[in-house]
């Protein structure tokens, strides 16, 4: 397969029809009308987090910059929508120049976020912010539900490592923005090779099953991974019976051998007869690694167990129940005409339903209590109070539609470890409820 094809760093290809058909026939209106030019401020922000969910986790912030810049309506491009008329021959000319010039504001990657936060804020003209909806959309909705349920099992293990090994529970685009995104959220390693290779992420990973099914014998599979791999490497002991394989382990490997792995069973009873074996047979630094369709409360379960990290997959990469997090590109002011001074007039949408919005450019601030915890997600149009003026939360993103804000993967996770520390202690509380903190409208 080309590298291209897995979304890796080669011959980028463009992003421009990373959206909807009805971005471009508005595009097209607004053209033919003259509200095109009309300078206008986006946000994306959710009405409501998803159901038990206490805080969310924003991620996906370097795959939006990333879509920006590549987002380019080239020759094969403008050819198919020709061929498909989906717009007109004045629209595809513009199309053609199309080159993001505004300005991006958004919450950092790693931060978290909370109802009617605004967690990404897009100015410019209506014609050139409009066309990054679904794009933007599709990749902050899916990253940020990947690294809020990625949180929530770090959480839940207690500093204890997390693999992601999701690749094969999801579409394989999907896999590598997933393993990203669990990183951000607390994951130390993935068995993603891809994610590995175009973000940096540590991969790991060892045998399965059918290594130990196409050997003779457990011992003959055993014996050609320590072999290859030496004897600090990971050694599955439950294809069969477990008490034997762990036996055999050690005989082949010694007692230094590095960790089994244990995918099947009652996993806290077996843990603890494994890891009482194992001291048993002199094997005292071997780890203890488990896997088996784990979520953030399997793992909780596990804590008194004697486990050194775990594996997860489908859980993961599926937002352990919440793929998404209904998160809305959502138009909330415009300019009074295409004149460049034209002031900035607050929209909103006000229909019946729940689907209602602020109108309004907006700030957002975190309001800390005596202690130095949050106490108040506090969001605003105007000027921001003074005492808030050092904990607003949008940093400059892209300006004048050039990214001045990359950073490594690193600090988005590191970002976040602080980000989580600072909430009241029930964030990480499994049980159902509201957002730790409330959003409050200045």
């Amino acid at each position: 397969m080309n590298p291209a094809d897995l979304g890796l760093p080669v011959d980028v290809p463009s992003t421009a029809l990373f959206t909807d058909h009805y971005e471009l026939t508005m595009l097209q209106a607004a053209l033919a009308n003259g509200t095109a030019d009309r300078r206008s401020v986006f946000e994306v922000f959710t009405r409501r987090l998803p159901e038990g969910r206490r805080y969310g986790v924003v991620a996906g912030t370097g795959r939006v910059l990333d879509a920006v810049e590549n987002f380019r309506f080239d020759g094969q491009v403008l050819e198919f929508l020709r061929e498909r008329a989906v717009v007109d021959a004045p629209t595809l000319d513009w199309l053609a120049s199309y080159r993001f010039s505004g300005d991006i504001w958004g919450y950092p990657e790693g931060e978290v976020y909370f109802p009617g936060s605004p967690v990404l804020r897009v100015e410019g003209s209506f014609a050139e912010c409009v066309l990054l909806e679904t794009v933007v959309l599709s990749i902050l909705n899916h990253d940020s539900a990947i690294a809020a349920a990625a949180s929530r099992m770090a959480s839940a293990a207690g500093g204890r490592p997390l693999i992601e090994m999701g690749a094969r529970r999801t579409h394989e685009l999907a896999a590598v923005a997933a393993s990203r995104a669990a990183y951000v959220g607390g994951f130390t390693s993935t068995s993603d090779l891809a994610a590995g290779f175009r973000y940096g992420i540590p991969t790991v990973g060892t045998s399965a099953h059918a290594f130990t099914l196409v050997h003779d014998s457990e011992r003959d599979a055993f014996t050609a991974q320590v072999a290859s791999l030496g004897g600090g490497t990971t050694l599955l002991v439950d294809t069969y019976d477990v008490a034997e394989a762990v036996r055999t382990a050690v005989e082949v490997a010694g007692t230094g051998l590095g960790a089994v792995r244990i995918d099947s069973g009652d996993l806290l009873l077996v843990a603890h007869r494994v890891r009482h074996q194992l001291d048993e047979l002199g094997a005292t630094g071997t780890r203890i690694v488990v896997t088996s369709d784990l979520d953030e409360y399997a793992i909780a379960s596990l804590a008194a167990a004697p486990v050194d990290a775990y594996g997860v997959g489908t859980q993961l990469v599926t937002g352990s129940g919440h793929p998404t997090c209904s998160m809305v590109y959502k138009l909330v002011a415009r300019a009074a005409s295409a004149d460049p001074k034209a002031p900035l007039l607050p929209v909103a949408k006000k229909s019946s339903g729940g689907k209602t919005s602020l109108g309004g450019r907006k700030w957002a601030a975190r309001r800390l209590d005596s202690e130095g915890v949050a106490e108040a997600e506090v969001v605003g149009v105007g000027p921001v109070p003074t005492a808030l003026a050092d904990r607003q939360l949008l940093v400059q993103l892209v300006k004048g539609g050039e990214v001045v804000a990359r950073e490594p993967l690193e600090a988005a996770r590191d970002r976040h470890v602080a980000a989580r520390s600072g909430l009241p202690l029930s964030a990480t509380q499994l049980s159902r409820g509201e957002a730790v903190i409330p959003t409050e409208y200045a």
